[in-house]
């Protein structure tokens, strides 16, 4: 068996945050778990065109904030905002609560893990070789600034009748490391010979501890007292 630690779960607390962030207990928890991937599934299948990278919730008494992470804000927004105030009365139907929807540009799309992920999986969707995508996307991501990638592509590769397992990295790629900037994303391609899964990391280098900003701000206060 493959010990496989998911690389967001092992770094929260640590350098990153909950996508989703509310407290709930007994089955309010459940119900607001379901609601909560009610809205993400509503979102991924509306703006299935936009790029949409992650989706972040945050709950407030009797409302929702929706933080939607796009790298096309503009086919979110719609024309003077039509879109969004459509996205916004369908989520506000499905949750019955105050809903608010914030758009974030990704600037770089070519160096966010999930939409290179979503990418290959479309070229072989179009049946495009698996080894020519992973090798553009590397490529792209490495030109973009990044400091590795690594992609991992499994099924019937190719149409195979076995599958099988193909990866590529370049750069520097520490999963092991809890401060490092690591980007995952993942997604799954239809083809007509059955599902291939990608992988993909993308590390931006580290995040260093904040104990030498907490131990400034004490002598800080202590010299000013």
């Amino acid at each position: 068996m493959g010990r496989k630690v998911h690389p967001v779960g092992f770094r929260l607390k640590y350098i990153r945050d909950w996508n989703a962030r509310w407290y709930a207990e007994g089955g309010r928890y459940r119900d607001l778990l379901h609601e909560d991937i009610a809205i993400r599934r509503m979102v991924k299948n509306d703006l299935a065109a936009a790029g949409v990278a992650k989706v972040e919730i945050e709950r407030f008494p009797n409302q929702v904030q929706v933080t939607i992470h796009t790298a096309r804000p503009g086919i979110v927004i719609g024309r003077k905002g039509a879109a969004v105030k459509d996205l916004r009365q369908k989520l506000k139907d499905a949750t019955g609560k105050t809903v608010r929807v914030e758009v974030e540009e990704i600037t770089q799309p070519d160096a966010n893990a999930q939409l290179i992920a979503e990418n290959i999986t479309g070229q072989l969707e179009r049946r495009i070789a698996h080894s020519r995508a992973m090798k553009r996307a590397v490529l792209q991501a490495m030109r973009a600034g990044v400091k590795g990638i690594r992609i991992e592509a499994s099924g019937r590769l190719a149409g195979s009748e076995m599958a099988r397992n193909e990866k590529l990295w370049e750069g520097r790629v520490p999963r092991n490391m809890i401060r490092a900037d690591l980007d995952y994303g993942f997604a799954e391609a239809l083809t007509t010979y059955g599902r291939i899964g990608v992988k993909v990391w993308v590390y931006n280098g580290e995040i260093l501890p904040q104990r030498a900003a907490r131990e400034a701000t004490a002598t800080d206060v202590y010299i000013s007292e």
